[in-house]
């Protein structure tokens, strides 16, 4: 009789296996659907094919599309200030989402006003904050970036890499995130030869490479041998200006030498190495937190270089262009800021 027992059971552990295995990929197969039903609007203030923090962005989304199976849907609302407030709020009104995405500055106050409008809503800011003391903007999550701490390191690297003792920066627009670059890189090159020379200006546009071209040639005939671009699109006429006169040129955003070296290799070459704001890496992290339920909406994320949301690129034309001895200082400037041996000072908003 006892040897009837064992089929019997055997037959109850592989029934009990089969329908455990069946509920779990039930359930797998339904979270993957569940998943697979967010959609995103990528609100772009400009458009795609800048090289540099647009395409950044939308590297990480379609990054993110891919590997979470999102749904995405990408809105250019142009260079032109006056359209984006009737732009966001028309996409916030009508268009079918779970989750909008927008970035820079200049944005943040129209996303806060809107924001506040569709509570119901979640919102990704990137590169921006919104007033949570003067909104109710909990669908509302930010993310900064320490792009100070970044430009410290292009600063420091282009006073060791320069021969005339002077470098330039040439930034987009006045306001205070342009700045913060600028008030970086200036510190790093002056703690490194407190007698370089930094020459500023302001393009006034994110997409006049004309402009960029322009301000780069008066500075390299200024005696300039790199320029820092922290303009968007317009800093594609520094890349320019530097081939014609034979300077270097430091990229922002993205390591726009790699992203140049099909189209464009002997501008790729002059770029010595790019001020990397991760913002693909960013959005990528935030999506996968959304996902997972997880992104803390409500609050401000800060991301510098201990948290991977700023860097400088150390590509193969770093690599072939720089001496060993000025990749250990940078190296060196870099842990120093991580461990707080190194305090970056900030724009004033």
């Amino acid at each position: 009789m006892r040897r009837n027992l064992f089929p019997s059971f055997g037959l109850a552990v592989i029934l009990i296996l089969a329908i455990s295995t069946s509920s779990c990929m039930a359930s797998q197969a339904q979270t993957e659907q569940e998943y697979k039903k967010i959609k995103v609007i990528d609100f772009i203030n400009g458009f795609q094919g800048d090289k540099s923090f647009f395409d950044s962005a939308v590297r990480g989304i379609s990054r993110a599309e891919a590997d979470f199976g999102l749904d995405v849907k990408t809105i250019e609302a142009s260079y032109d200030p006056a359209l984006w407030q009737s732009a966001l709020e028309s996409a916030a009104s009508h268009e079918d989402y779970d989750i909008l995405i927008a970035g820079t500055e200049q944005i943040s106050p129209i996303l806060q006003a809107v924001a506040a409008k569709h509570p119901a809503k979640k919102f990704i800011l990137y590169d921006g904050e919104v007033n949570y003391t003067a909104c109710d903007c909990r669908n509302v999550y930010s993310i900064r970036y320490k792009q100070n701490e970044g430009s410290y390191l292009a600063g420091e690297y282009a006073a060791l890499m320069s021969k005339s003792k002077i470098i330039g920066v040439i930034g987009g627009q006045n306001v205070s995130i342009i700045n913060d670059f600028i008030v970086g890189y200036e510190q790093g090159a002056e703690d490194t030869k407190p007698d370089i020379k930094v020459l500023k200006s302001y393009s006034g546009s994110w997409n006049d490479p004309a402009m960029g071209r322009k301000l780069a040639l008066e500075m390299f005939r200024q005696g300039a041998d790199i320029i820092f671009q922290v303009a968007g699109n317009t800093g594609m006429g520094v890349f320019q200006a530097a081939q014609e006169s034979g300077g270097y040129a430091i990229g922002v955003d993205s390591d726009q030498a790699l992203l140049l070296e099909d189209t464009e290799p002997e501008q790729a070459r002059l770029i010595l190495t790019s001020m990397m704001k991760n913002v693909d890496n960013s959005l990528y992290r935030a999506l996968k937190l959304y996902r997972e339920g997880r992104l803390p909406f409500g609050q401000t994320e800060y991301l510098g270089l201990k948290e991977g949301g700023v860097g400088l690129a150390r590509n193969k034309y770093y690599q072939e262009a720089t001496p060993s001895e000025v990749k250990l200082k940078v190296d060196e400037a870099e842990r120093d800021i991580v461990e707080g041996k190194i305090t970056v000072k900030a724009a004033k908003p």
